[in-house]
């Protein structure tokens, strides 16, 4: 799962509906042609239920194709839609391209829980991440029933970053604080070692609450969105 020099790649993440944990199961890269692999995570993401896909069950292979493989591209909408254009601005983008709309939208269907996910590779560069917060439902303490009462941000709020090295989980851990000092949850993990990173090196990041919905049950509730300026 180390990054490859001079090939931009994208994670491919599942999500653990018994345990809720999120795995960094595989990675997507391409470099002139596709390739796509498993990472280390994906032991332990058998063991919690996931799958290995059916078009490329060898664990230890690294498959390659000149196009993007079928199974992702089938999750792009069709570029012959009448309102692909209304979709393509949506991204940012000013023509079709299937692997820099997996890259934005994450093509996630309401039948899996499977989603690309866009690392963050550079120290360098200005970014901009939209994500849910992870952890909110240990955090928050509502276990799903009280979310009304127990979400007390709203769209806009600033909440602040704070590295946890400490941590006997992930060494890269970074909590979500609000402006009173209380836990929201944590970086998702699949962004845990940039964002704890660049604040070992003092980049300046802002975070604001993008979205609330209480009524997700405590699974996404809180999403975020993080300027690494």
């Amino acid at each position: 799962m180390s990054v490859k020099d001079g090939k931009d790649y994208l994670y491919l993440i599942w999500k653990s509906e018994q345990s809720r944990k999120q795995y960094i199961v595989a990675q997507l890269t391409k470099n002139g042609q596709y390739e796509f692999c498993y990472c280390d995570e994906v032991h332990d993401a058998i063991k919690d239920g996931f799958s290995p896909l059916l078009c490329f069950p060898e664990l230890d292979k690294v498959y390659k194709d000149n196009k993007l493989f079928p199974i992702f591209s089938s999750r792009l909408p069709d570029r012959k839609r009448k309102d692909i254009k209304t979709i393509l601005d949506k991204y940012g983008l000013e023509e079709y391209d299937d692997y820099m709309l997996l890259k934005r939208s994450g093509a996630r269907l309401p039948i899996d829980q499977l989603e690309f996910i866009d690392p963050i590779l550079s120290e360098n560069k200005n970014l901009t991440r939209i994500f849910f917060l992870a952890g909110t439902r240990h955090y928050l303490e509502c276990e799903g029933e009280k979310c009304q009462d127990a979400v007390k941000v709203t769209r806009g709020d600033e909440v602040y970053l704070k590295r946890e090295p400490d941590n006997l989980y992930d060494t890269n851990a970074v909590q979500v604080v609000d402006v009173l000092g209380r836990v929201l949850g944590y970086i998702p993990r699949y962004y845990s070692e940039g964002v704890s990173c660049l604040l070992s090196k003092n980049r300046h990041i802002t975070c604001h609450v993008y979205h609330v919905d209480k009524n997700k049950n405590c699974n996404e509730c809180i999403k975020l969105i993080m300027k690494i300026e």
